[in-house]
């Protein structure tokens, strides 16, 4: 007959061996649902996190842009400057980057929400100036149109008229969207409307570094 001391002892052991079996299971069960929260999470992050291609994660950024814009959030719209170059703001195709209004991200953040007002350019066919604090540029100029109803394009320009487009001069090796309305038959399609964001990436994410419209000119 066996010794009861033994037996106890072994009974022991058995009961231990099922403890941390169950332990590891219950470990590796938690990991699981750790890593499934982790992999919902990035699915709700910036396209910069997750590993998307550039095409998607621009359209990303663009139609996150068009909402912003929409929604008049100035404060969100700050997130996507490049944060060493700023932004430049084109009123029509032709950029001029030494007379177009170029705003590092501080200026943005400091005046965004005060009604300073700057000038941004020469209306075509008046010639008269254009000034307007920020918030009023972005409202009655940049998205005067619903561009979030518009045809998207990637590095490709649908708006054409009569006025030049350097833009691929200006920013050579950039990314830029289209957001292209088309004009109404009443006015023989020319009073179309273009929004053009341009990109550069900067520390594995993209930024916004100019804001340009583009419409039939005289």
């Amino acid at each position: 007959m066996k010794n009861p001391v033994y037996i106890l002892a072994m009974l022991i052991l058995v009961q231990c061996s099922k403890d941390t079996e169950t332990n590891s299971r219950t470990t590796k069960e938690e990991s699981n649902v750790t890593v499934k929260n982790d992999l919902t999470t990035l699915k709700n992050l910036s396209p910069e996190v997750v590993n998307l291609s550039k095409e998607e994660a621009l359209k990303i950024l663009n139609d996150e842009i068009l909402n912003v814009l929409n929604s008049k959030d100035l404060v969100n719209f700050s997130t996507y400057i490049h944060p060493e170059k700023g932004v430049l703001f084109s009123m029509y195709g032709y950029v001029n980057a030494t007379i177009d209004k170029h705003l590092s991200k501080g200026d943005y953040i400091k005046y965004a929400p005060t009604n300073i007002k700057f000038t941004w350019g020469k209306k075509d066919g008046t010639g008269d100036k254009l000034v307007l604090p920020i918030k009023d540029y972005l409202k009655d100029w940049v998205f005067r149109k619903d561009f979030r109803k518009g045809e998207y394009y990637l590095n490709t320009f649908k708006g054409s008229g009569n006025s030049l487009n350097n833009l691929k001069e200006i920013y050579p090796g950039s990314d830029f969207t289209e957001n292209y309305l088309k004009g109404s038959e009443e006015y023989a399609g020319m009073d179309w409307n273009s929004l053009r964001l341009v990109f550069e990436e900067f520390q594995g994410k993209y930024y916004l570094v100019a804001v340009v419209n583009d419409t039939w000119t005289i």
